[in-house]
């Protein structure tokens, strides 16, 4: 671990020692206990806290604390979060039902011809593997998801899609995710889940955090649309879904 300055009022926590290392559960653990340690303790005098896949961006209220005493005391509470580890809770588990229908697994064709697999044994392997949250980003509630099976890791589009259809659930590369609202995006379409990854009754506004451990669970077409999940042509979504296709029309 080493922390480093960026400016003035900000620093950077590398968990893995340098800025380009690969990301592993490991990290992800020391990264979500390191998180909520820091934010208890230091609350007082942090303005942002940005975790990402191997590395903690911090700013500070130099009003409230000078650049040498924030790392002086960051480094004390880093180290007696280390010394707590053990007796920190589980991290918490989140369990996704996903549909993995031909309505929605919009790009099950080019998976396959990619991994030479039937579509049946890329929905075994992706829901039979337990994933960690490295990071959130791109749009609110976008968790990077990893590590998915090296069996199932396919490049993003050449071209991205204009409009994902809300929660999908994609793969790119050695990662997984799922959309939390109509958006572009370049990763292939394996599923959809009725639950959102928004929830505005949580304070970051997402179902997930950092470190956190995610599975997907495969359901049927009836408990997908029974929990609330909706099947509709790619790019077309019923009336007053989607406020940003409406707007996006009428600028035409």
């Amino acid at each position: 671990m080493k922390i480093c300055p960026v400016n003035e009022n900000s620093v950077i926590i590398y968990f893995a020692g340098t800025h380009n290392a690969k990301p592993t559960p490991e990290i992800a653990d020391e990264i979500a206990r390191s998180l909520s340690i820091i934010q208890q303790e230091m609350s007082a005098c942090i303005i942002d806290v940005v975790p990402s896949y191997t590395s903690v961006f911090i700013s500070f209220d130099l009003m409230t604390i000078g650049h040498q005493s924030f790392v002086q005391r960051l480094q004390y509470v880093l180290d007696h979060c280390r010394s707590r580890q053990a007796e920190e809770a589980e991290l918490p588990l989140i369990e996704l039902p996903v549909y993995y229908g031909p309505e929605v697994a919009l790009d099950a064709k080019v998976i396959t011809d990619h991994t030479g697999l039937s579509f049946e044994e890329v929905i075994n392997i992706h829901a039979s593997t337990l994933y960690r949250v490295y990071a959130i980003g791109f749009a609110p509630g976008f968790a990077y998801l990893g590590n998915t099976d090296q069996r199932i890791a396919v490049p993003r589009k050449k071209t991205p899609r204009l409009r994902v259809p809300t929660c999908s659930v994609a793969l790119a590369e050695r990662q997984t995710a799922i959309y939390p609202r109509e958006s572009p995006g370049g990763w292939q379409i394996i599923g959809r889940s009725p639950v959102s990854p928004i929830d505005y009754q949580r304070k970051n506004l997402s179902l997930f955090e950092v470190g956190a451990k995610v599975k997907f669970t495969p359901v049927s077409k009836a408990a997908f649309l029974d929990m609330g999940g909706a099947i509709f042509p790619e790019g077309r979504f019923p009336e007053g879904r989607s406020p940003e296709k409406q707007r996006f029309q009428e600028g035409l």
